[in-house]
């Protein structure tokens, strides 16, 4: 009996076990052959930011660069030297470049759905307070310094967009936000033709522009849900950024990236008129022509990044850059060679600048990518502003900008070895 009743148990458990391995190995084989999930695909929500957050982006970029194109007539009404001149340009940048990096933690904080109207609005304000000033240096400055603040909504932008595009198409939509540093060269084109028709109306034209960015951001710029909030305080978060090595490393090649468009976007234009002897007109287009260029390409170099690897894409830039450089410092008399050059390096140093930027998207945490983003931006800014020195006093020095171009070489190609030799193999960080 009792063998009996152990056998019909066993029995029993065997045919348990049955039909649950059956069971499993349906389920294994159900899902070895299920196809793979699809794609994440960008919603319409993302798109809509990415559009929103390129115009503002552009909006406010204009604003940051309205006192440079008018510089010349700022010069000659307040009987300033080339020094007070440069310095009065230089102000709005330079505190532009800085804001980043609280700007950016502010947005890891609170959003760019607050922070991006909030900016726009606040830059209304040093906008029009440029008309009472127009006729002291001291309010020139103290505006210009203000005025910077348009400078800082790169840093809004970027953690915006990269919140809403998966990593397939990340690399372009951050390119095509970064577009909106064409603002620049729209202030450049524009404001001189606007204030033909009144001194003041450039100022209510943008300041106009950004009340109507302003209300329609704070209804349509969206932070995606479920996105990561640090709950520490903006001095602990700064402080973790700046110990990720890799903010560092990204600084360095967006110094030299997007630092080589702005100073070339400042200095082209001396460079041409010194040395191929062009027109304040002539020189003025073809700077224009190299300023569209490297807004052309950084879409690119984010597109390249979505299809190999973002470290690759920025290393083949800078190379391209570093060899323009060097037949530049060559100083070719011949304008069509000078001219092809020029452009060439302008598309190496879009595309790079592009690249770091979907770089810093890959091996950023998503909580600090605000903050690193802030630093990374400071930095690129900052950088555009040695170069112009540099070529100036070597020309002074020496009658000749070779030795200016083959530094940019120099710095391109160690940017060049770096990006490829180190970057490549950079995995996130917690």
């Amino acid at each position: 009996m009792r063998a009996r009743v152990d056998g019909s148990s066993f029995g029993v458990v065997r045919r348990a076990r049955s039909p649950l391995a059956s069971l499993t190995g349906c389920v294994d084989t159900a899902a070895k052959q299920s196809p793979a999930p699809a794609a994440e695909k960008p919603s319409g929500a993302a798109y809509r930011n990415l559009v929103m957050a390129t115009i503002g982006f552009a909006l406010t970029f204009w604003a940051w660069n309205l006192i440079a194109p008018m510089s010349a007539d700022y010069k000659d009404r307040l009987g300033l030297s080339s020094f007070q001149q440069s310095l009065l340009v230089a102000v709005p940048v330079l505190v532009g470049s800085l804001g980043r990096i609280p700007v950016g933690a502010f947005t890891d904080k609170y959003g760019a759905r607050l922070m991006f109207p909030l900016i726009s609005a606040l830059t209304i304000v040093p906008v029009l307070l440029l008309i009472p000033a127009k006729d002291s240096y001291g309010a020139m400055l103290a505006v210009g310094f203000l005025l910077g603040l348009g400078g800082t909504t790169f840093a809004i932008g970027i953690p915006l967009v990269n919140s809403w595009f998966p990593p397939a198409d990340r690399g372009l939509a951050l390119g095509v936000f970064g577009m909106g540093m064409g603002g620049v060269a729209l202030s450049g084109y524009f404001t001189p033709r606007i204030a033909k028709h009144g001194d003041n109306l450039p100022f209510y034209v943008v300041a106009g522009a950004l009340v109507v960015f302003a209300a329609l951001a704070a209804v349509l710029i969206n932070d995606r849900p479920g996105r990561q909030v640090p709950t520490d305080t903006l001095a602990h978060r700064l402080g973790a950024a700046g110990r990720l090595r890799v903010t560092w490393e990204l600084s360095a090649l967006y110094a030299i990236g997007f630092g080589g468009i702005v100073a070339f976007g400042v200095y082209l234009p001396t460079y041409l008129k010194t040395w191929y002897e062009l027109s304040p007109t002539d020189a003025g287009t073809k700077a224009a022509g190299f300023a569209l260029v490297t807004v052309i390409f950084r879409p690119i170099g984010g597109w390249l990044s979505d299809r190999m690897h973002p470290a690759v894409v920025t290393s083949f830039a800078l190379g391209v850059a570093a060899l323009m450089a060097i037949v530049q410092a060559f100083d070719p008399k011949l304008m069509p060679g000078g001219t092809i050059a020029l452009l060439v390096m302008a598309a190496g140093l879009g595309t790079a600048s592009g690249s770091v930027f979907a770089l810093v998207s890959q091996v950023t945490p998503q909580a600090k990518v605000g903050s690193v983003t802030g630093i990374v931006g400071a930095m690129g800014g900052l950088g555009g502003f040695v170069p112009p020195l540099v070529m100036g006093a070597i020309y002074s020095a020496k009658d000749s900008y070779s030795i200016g171009f083959m530094l940019l070489s120099d710095l391109a190609l160690a940017g060049c070895v770096y990006a490829y030799g180190r970057m490549r193999n950079i995995q996130r960080d917690a």
